[in-house]
């Protein structure tokens, strides 16, 4: 459920915004009443969400520290202030277990899950700390994984753990230098984003793979985009004013337990 006007007057900024859970919040944050930016690689597709929406597409990866600089003037030339930062972008391509991952796919992800967001907060930081109270709120994208590592990908498992010792860190600092900045991390399970579906539809038997991922959670079914959107979105507002430091987990139940047999 949207709620109407409640980021009136923040801006946002969320990188991998271009499909997925990043599309789906920026189109959640700006029904919400948020002016957004957001980052990505495929320029066609984050123009057509742009216009869409009434947003601001950037060509940028996160993982390029030379392109924060001027992209966060340009925030702060055009819009004077930055509310809320969504560090969103990852991957999980390339990745495999730990006998076979090569160090060329370790070190792209660890860039892209864990250098990009530390940039991501980073410079969500310094310019949130001009804020008039220096106020402003952070979410990380991390995933279940953080607390149910796979098997079979090691170095997202690792990368997506780090990135809630970050947020945590993170956390804490902003409360030591007195800033009235939250930062926090989303924990979602699988979610039924149009990669999983093409996922799904590629198999020999689309109905049993969807059937193993709604299994997964005890709720039987896997999350959906605006439910993900949705929790960044609340973090995002003055309603969460006293969340910081946390781990969201958004998975159904399915990292709570074991379910027996």
């Amino acid at each position: 459920m949207t709620v109407a006007n409640r980021l009136e007057g923040k801006v946002a900024l969320v990188t991998g915004g271009t499909g997925g859970i990043g599309a789906g919040t920026v189109r959640r944050l700006a029904a919400e009443g948020a002016k957004v930016i957001f980052t990505g690689s495929k320029a066609d597709v984050g123009e057509a969400l742009a216009a869409e929406v009434g947003g601001r597409f950037v060509a940028h990866r996160v993982q390029d520290e030379a392109g924060w600089e001027a992209m966060m003037a340009m925030i702060m030339a055009d819009y004077g202030r930055l509310d809320i930062a969504f560090a969103n972008a990852g991957t999980e391509h390339g990745d495999t277990n730990i006998e076979d991952v090569s160090m060329e796919a370790w070190s792209n992800l660890v860039a892209i899950n864990q250098t990009g967001v530390m940039l991501t907060v980073q410079h969500a930081i310094r310019a949130m700390a001009k804020n008039e109270g220096a106020t402003g709120s952070i979410i990380i994208n991390s995933s279940m994984n953080a607390a149910r590592p796979l098997g079979n990908y090691v170095t997202y498992s690792v990368t997506k753990a780090a990135v809630c010792a970050l947020a945590k860190s993170a956390a804490i600092h902003c409360g030591q230098k007195k800033y009235k900045i939250r930062v926090n991390a989303i924990l979602p399970g699988v979610v039924e984003t149009d990669l999983i579906c093409n996922i799904m539809n590629s198999m020999p038997d689309p109905a049993a793979v969807r059937a193993i991922y709604e299994g997964m959670a005890p709720l039987n079914r896997m999350a959906q985009v605006d439910e993900v959107a949705g929790l960044v979105a609340y973090l995002g507002s003055d309603e969460a004013g006293f969340i910081s430091g946390a781990e969201i987990s958004i998975d159904g139940a399915t990292t709570a337990g074991m379910m027996g047999v």
